[in-house]
């Protein structure tokens, strides 16, 4: 927006003599921030490599096992912690409302039935809005946020204790409401949570929860558990481990390894079977059995004994679940439509306004549903016979874990004995009872009945998600696939006269065609709706299927998840570029502008950079006075055969005015000096001979420069542009870390007697370093100078300005980067390139500006 106001960019116009107000020195603090999965091999962590032995490092690993199987614990306590008072509300609110409405049946007073029914879900919804108030990135289901986060892009509050208290209560609420959500999708963003929180053994929620604990303090190592955690998350609602080690490498991580494949693997175990111990006996009492291994459970897909030409699907069958895929492609395409257009508006109408406006809409919401079921449960349904078969007791199956079979969830509303309401029995009822009823109900559902009970499905849960409510998708998808799936068979049976059909494949195949039209999932839905259903022959044609809606759904718009990240305008990284970015190289997309640091720097000059920009690394510099003639040719710039305009790198000077100027904002009680006491204690260093000279020079090969004066009027071009030797990068929180514990030298001192920190106090304040606008500088002194070389990263990945555009995108999505500088073959830095300069839309300006200039 800055770039709508005015044509010049601030270093243009201070090199021009224009400054800016004292607040626009400040800059803002960006939304959106990346992570850095890069290690910084500087001195202190050479020193713990150094000290690190074989035992040692057996030590850290362990450690690290034992975090993993904690996380896989913690997050199947709560799963079951959500499952049982879903459960828990659920009942209560049916049990009140059925025996209502089988009173008033005879009495005539099914409005009061209704009013019963409203007075819980919206006491319930409200209770999850005002939990989103209070955290509001608990909203949704949270998959989008953990994508980013994997991706490498940091969303403020995403991985927060408070967070995954809100989550976890916000969604049994929400669930038990009566919305048309999942509590399955959230689980994997609890689980993310805790495995971000668990290993740091601190929380800014919990002030007075501190550990000693030096372990896992990066981004690297929080990554790993954050990956493992929502693997933990996917296996604890669906019981399927390997699904959701899947799902962790497809939909999150940008970088996996083989050692992490096996840790979260492991941690998908522990919550699976966490989960499965507690609920098979808080439900059954047998303890061990482990007959409910997650939230959702499809059953037990089998033929009945007495049919002996059943199928659970034949080779025929085929031709149809692919016509299946392309229709659930092209229904999950208009539904991601559907809600992208209203996550717009509420951006625009809803977000803008007061907080009690997105209550209001989740109360609307669920006042609209509520009444929908209702009233189509009582006047849309049909009475159907029931299947003699289901009384034989072959085909019962246990409902998430309860010891009823699929009749026990029918509801006979309105209906004569032996029959049962079809409508109700779908929309009266848990959503998981709902499916189970589509899978494995022998008796039949009209067309009539699910083709409205579709419809309404569709268009309410497209309403739904997206409101200020903990919500998950993957429940209501299915169901509403099962739905079409359900139709499609009835369909086959009754006008083509497939009566070998098994009626419960197509709607396992529907509810499959439909979720992957909305997701866009591959590998791992398949996987997860295998071990759902314990069945491997359904593996080929569920992977067809998938693999269908994808194809379809992809030629008309993205996954619902990349939708509501690309709305929020998160930088996210796809796999690989388009075949055509390849016309451009490093230096196209690159930031020439750079602000740097010297070597030896003062104290006045750091905080000046620090205040003045929201860069989290600098570049670490010395100028090159050998190569400036060569450097400076005519009006543009020629380094390494490559050309860049002059007014591109306008900045030298002006960095440096900058700089100075700032310092000039600041009040006079601020950079006092710190050092004063014990430097006018110590003596002057003596003269040293020649050899101690060369020695100590071993140790800081970088000249003493002071880059806190005034560009002078004076000054040739050259020297306004004299090329800068790249000799590492320096990280805004270690700048900070130094100023803080006053790491610092006077010029009447050697480098050498500046205090040394260790990793473990460059890494105590992580996450959350210093802001330098809180800092209170008023001891330290601006004129000493600070010897970052010790801290700095002196061998970062660094690319060529001709590297081809694929190349920078891969090295910088697989290493899980965030800065990537450009040197050229001399040594001289031209250039960094950061997440923003990879994004698509990014790329696809520099590639319209290089086929302009062609």
């Amino acid at each position: 927006c800055c770039g709508e106001r005015e044509s010049r960019t601030p270093e243009e116009l201070t090199i021009l003599g224009e400054t800016h107000e004292e607040e626009d020195e400040i800059l803002p603090r960006k939304d959106y921030e990346s992570l850095d999965y890069d290690r910084c091999i500087n001195d202190p962590y050479l020193e713990v490599l150094e000290s690190m032995d074989n035992k040692k490092a057996q030590r850290y690993e362990a450690v690290k096992w034992v975090m993993v199987f904690a996380i896989g614990v913690c997050t199947g306590l709560v799963g079951l912690f959500v499952d049982f008072f879903v459960r828990l509300l659920t009942q209560l609110k049916f049990q009140v409302v059925q025996s209502s409405v089988e009173e008033c049946t005879e009495k005539g007073c099914l409005a009061l039935s209704l009013l019963e029914l409203l007075g819980f879900n919206l006491t319930f919804v409200f209770l999850a809005s005002l939990l989103v108030l209070i955290q509001p990135v608990a909203a949704g289901s949270g998959i989008p946020e953990i994508k980013c986060y994997l991706n490498g892009v940091k969303v403020p509050g995403v991985v927060r204790l408070r967070t995954v208290v809100c989550k976890a209560v916000g969604v049994l609420f929400s669930v038990a409401g009566g919305l048309f959500v999942g509590k399955e999708g959230p689980m994997i963003h609890s689980g993310a949570v805790v495995g971000a929180g668990l290993p740091q053994f601190q929380s800014i929620s919990l002030r007075k929860v501190q550990f000693n604990f030096p372990y896992f303090r990066s981004d690297r190592d929080k990554r790993d558990f954050v990956s493992a955690g929502a693997a933990a998350g996917v296996a604890a609602a669906f019981g399927a481990p390997i699904g959701g080690t899947l799902f962790s490498l497809e939909e999150g991580s940008s970088f996996w390894n083989q050692g992490l494949t096996w840790k979260v693997l492991f941690c998908s175990m522990a919550a699976t079977f966490t989960l499965n111990f507690f609920r098979s006996g808080i439900q059954f009492g047998s303890w061990g059995s482990f007959q409910l291994p997650g939230l959702l459970n499809f059953g037990e897909f089998k033929c009945s004994e007495s049919d002996k030409k059943c199928h659970l699907w034949t080779a025929v069958d085929l031709g149809f679940f692919i016509l299946m895929g392309i229709v659930g492609g092209l229904l999950g395409a208009t539904f991601n439509c559907l809600n992208k257009r209203l996550a717009k508006y509420r951006m625009r109408n809803v977000h803008p306004k007061p907080k009690l406006v997105r209550v209001l809409e989740s109360l609307l919401v669920s006042l609209t549903t509520t009444v929908v079921v209702f009233v189509a449960s009582m006047v849309l349904g049909e009475c159907r016979q029931m299947s003699s078969t289901s009384h034989s007791g072959n085909d019962t199956v246990s409902l998430q874990g309860m010891s009823e079979d699929v009749n026990s969830s029918i509801k006979t509303f309105f209906c004569p004995n032996e029959t049962y309401n079809d409508m109700a029995t779908l929309f009266f009822n848990p959503q998981e009872s709902a499916i189970l009823q589509l899978f494995h109900q022998d008796g039949t559902f009209s067309p009539v009945t699910l083709s409205l009970f579709f419809l309404l499905y569709f268009l309410l849960s497209c309403w739904t998600y997206g409101i200020s409510v903990p919500s998950g998708l993957f429940v209501p998808s299915l169901l509403c696939g099962a739905a079409f799936g359900r139709l499609v068979a009835n369909l086959l049976k009754s006008y083509i006269g497939l009566d070998h059909i098994y009626s419960g494949t197509f709607a396992l195949i529907g509810a499959a065609a439909f979720l992957g039209g909305v997701v866009r999932m591959t590998i791992s839905l398949t996987v997860i709706l295998i071990e759902s259903t314990n069945e491997i022959t359904y593996g080929l044609p569920i992977m067809i299927t998938l693999m269908v809606a994808k194809w379809t759904g992809d030629f008309f718009n993205k996954g619902i998840y990349d939708i509501h990240v690309n709305l929020r305008g998160v930088p996210l990284l796809e796999w690989e570029t388009e075949v055509e970015m390849d016309k451009l190289r490093a230096s196209d997309i690159m930031e020439p502008n750079l602000t740097y640091v010297y070597p030896h720097t003062r104290i006045q000059s750091l905080v000046s950079i620090l205040r003045t920009t929201v860069h989290h690394a600098f570049p670490v510099v010395t100028e090159n006075r050998g190569n400036e003639r060569e450097f400076m040719k005519g009006n543009q710039l020629i380094s390494n055969n490559i050309k860049f305009k002059k007014s591109s790198i306008l900045t030298r000077a002006g960095e440096q005015r900058k700089r100075s100027q700032s310092m000039k904002s600041y009040p006079s009680s601020e950079l006092r000096n710190m050092c004063d006491e014990h430097i006018a204690t110590e003596e002057p260093p003596e003269k040293e001979d020649l050899l101690q000279q060369m020695l100590e020079r071993r140790y800081t090969p970088y000249p003493n420069l002071y880059p806190d004066q005034s560009p002078s009027e004076e000054w040739t071009m050259e020297e306004r542009f004299r090329p800068l030797t790249f000799h590492g990068l320096i990280l805004r929180s270690q700048l900070v870390t130094l100023l803080v514990r006053g790491v610092c030298y006077s010029e009447s001192q050697s480098s050498a007697s500046q205090p040394r920190l260790s990793h473990a106090e460059m890494s105590e304040d992580y996450p959350r370093y210093p802001d330098i606008h809180d800092l209170d500088l008023t001891l330290l002194n601006p004129r000493m100078i600070v010897d970052v070389t010790p801290y700095m990263n002196p061998s970062p990945f660094a690319v060529s300005p001709n590297t081809h555009v694929s190349q920078v995108f891969n090295l910088f999505r697989t290493m899980g980067l965030r800065h990537l500088p450009v040197v050229n073959a001399v040594g001289e830095i031209v250039g960094i390139i950061t997440r923003h300069n990879l994004t698509h839309e990014f790329l696809q300006a520099r590639l319209r500006q290089h086929y302009q200039t062609i």
